[in-house]
């Protein structure tokens, strides 16, 4: 039963998607949209791919960098090749790993002794995960997914609450201060983390836990990404990666005609990629033109556009993540040859 929900799952989430985006257009008048003489213009467009390209390759490159504090070292080109073939996962192919699970897998694979012994792409993403019965190496393949995950995290929390700061008055009297606190418990959590990696009672009690776990190795990422001085880099990375990525939300809006303030968008996309945890739609297909719609009206935003947007933008993510069917197809290729010896 719990095997055949997780082959189902996947499609129920394209019905979901689907369905929030029916609600997004439903009420859109298209026929009023259609007389407002919208100029498309395709160079607001192509600007958009380029700066979600720079965002998805700042992204690879630091989880790159985690994976390196791992002794995981592969070249950029396969790290970046990986980051968009799982996120190609995501955007809806048929499996029940995500890519986040896919990428963990490769990377650990990749350069380890035995990996000529591969399983076939179709079996790798549809069989179960068991943690406790991994290697090392793929514990700490994982350990570093969740800590690029974390750090993706941190700066999509942190943007939205410098946008609340900015523009949450629009939304309520006490947004603001939504904001303030948002991030002042991220500063202090980013503060706790540096205390607890710094000092050596601290760090011996989590090297203990973490021996226990069979990760021991895991400690060097922990500094990496969590201790001082690169915590100060690193989220600062993980924040522009959040502006670019926004501001190519923004783009894509102004190539249908309208300036939105920054600040809205600070805060619709943030908002979103929350929202995007919970497991109900594909690639947030449905749920972004709700989540967008509803913010973007409050800076009177005409849901029409806001919704051609949004597609538009989902739709750069898409062409964006497509290179990666490239390292998909010769994994594919790699496992059929192993299989045959």
């Amino acid at each position: 039963m719990k095997k055949s929900a997780k082959l189902i799952w996947p499609y129920l989430r394209i019905v979901l998607s689907i369905a929030l985006l029916w609600l997004a257009v439903r009420n859109i008048d298209w026929e009023t949209l259609s007389r407002s003489e919208i100029t498309v213009e395709p160079g607001w467009f192509a600007l958009a791919l380029c700066t979600i390209l720079g965002a998805n390759g700042l992204a690879a490159f630091r989880w790159g960098w985690i994976m390196r504090s791992l002794d995981l070292r592969r070249p950029w080109l396969e790290v970046f090749g990986l980051y968009l073939s799982g996120g190609l996962i995501n955007q809806g192919l048929p499996s029940t790993i995500g890519g986040d699970s896919y990428r963990a897998i490769e990377a650990s694979r990749q350069g380890a002794p035995g990996a000529s012994h591969l399983p076939s792409l179709s079996t790798e993403l549809h069989d179960p995960i068991d943690l406790n019965k991994a290697t090392p190496r793929l514990r700490l393949s994982f350990v570093a997914v969740v800590l690029d995950r974390l750090l993706g995290l941190t700066g999509n929390i942190m943007l939205g609450a410098l946008g609340l700061i900015l523009g949450g008055s629009v939304i309520a009297p006490w947004a603001e201060s939504v904001g303030w606190m948002l991030l002042a418990a991220t500063v202090g959590g980013a503060i706790t983390s540096v205390c607890l990696l710094s000092l050596r009672p601290a760090r011996h009690v989590l090297l203990g836990i973490l021996d226990r776990l069979g990760m021991a190795g895991a400690l060097s990422a922990l500094q990496t990404t969590l201790g001082w001085p690169l915590i100060v880099p690193q989220l600062a990375l993980a924040t522009f990666i959040h502006v670019l990525t926004v501001a190519s939300l923004g783009l894509c809006l102004r190539g249908f005609g309208p300036w939105v303030p920054f600040e809205a968008l600070m805060i619709g996309l943030p908002a979103l990629s929350v929202l995007m945890i919970l497991p109900i739609s594909i690639s947030g297909w449905g749920l972004r033109e709700t989540t967008l719609s509803a913010v973007l009206a409050l800076w009177g935003i005409p849901s029409g556009i806001t919704v051609l947007a949004s597609v538009s933008f989902g739709v750069i993510c898409l062409v964006i993540c497509l290179p990666g069917a490239i390292f998909l197809f010769r994994r594919g290729k790699q496992g059929r040859a192993a299989l045959r010896h």
